[in-house]
């Protein structure tokens, strides 16, 4: 009888081990699909950004602006912003506090027409835009740089009126997928 137990008792452990590694690779299996859909769905990302680079109807969301001396903080994305719509552009900062800034939304905004726009891809992927911005009155140097793999990018922005050099962090997303809020300029789109 005891070794009827033990064998008995031998086959419930083997049986939830068995149980155990299926589940284990099952969830494997799901966390392997949700990578490999994650990974097509930036893909994709990255292609809509490159290809509305090239066609110059973009809008750069910032989520989070860092100032010159590396401080940073975070931000709406439809109140900061840079965009590109053929040959008009707006770089639309907003900060979130009791001052109301010059847009009257607590920060700055350069509308104005586009000089030359310059567009790089590297040998690993990665697109380079550089533009300027002449607005009435203010003008900026405007350095976007898309990350090869996904629509995040980075962009500097250097403001012909001051050596306030902002760098704006977030999400590259086609002109006509956009939301933003902007005080100066309306799209077409």
């Amino acid at each position: 009888e005891i070794s009827e137990c033990l064998v008995g008792s031998e086959m419930c452990i083997r049986d939830r081990e068995s149980k155990s590694e299926s589940r284990r690779a099952e969830r494997k299996a799901q966390r392997d699909a949700e990578k490999a859909r994650e990974k097509i769905e930036e893909e994709r990302a990255y292609a809509n950004a490159a290809q509305a680079i090239k066609d110059r109807k973009f809008v750069l969301e910032a989520d989070r602006v860092t100032f010159k001396r590396g401080r940073s903080a975070f931000v709406t994305s439809n109140t900061n912003f840079i965009l590109l719509n053929g040959d008009r552009a707006s770089v639309q900062i907003a900060f979130n506090g009791a001052f109301a800034g010059p847009n009257g939304i607590g920060g700055v905004t350069v509308d104005g027409t586009v000089g030359e726009v310059k567009t790089t891809t590297d040998k690993k992927g990665n697109v380079t835009c550089n533009f300027s911005v002449t607005g009435v009155g203010i003008s900026a140097q405007v350095s976007i740089r898309l990350t090869h793999g996904s629509n995040n990018v980075s962009a500097t922005v250097n403001p012909n009126f001051n050596s306030n050099r902002l760098t704006l962090d977030g999400k590259l997303i086609q002109l006509s997928e956009s939301n933003i809020f902007c005080l100066l300029y309306t799209s077409d789109a």
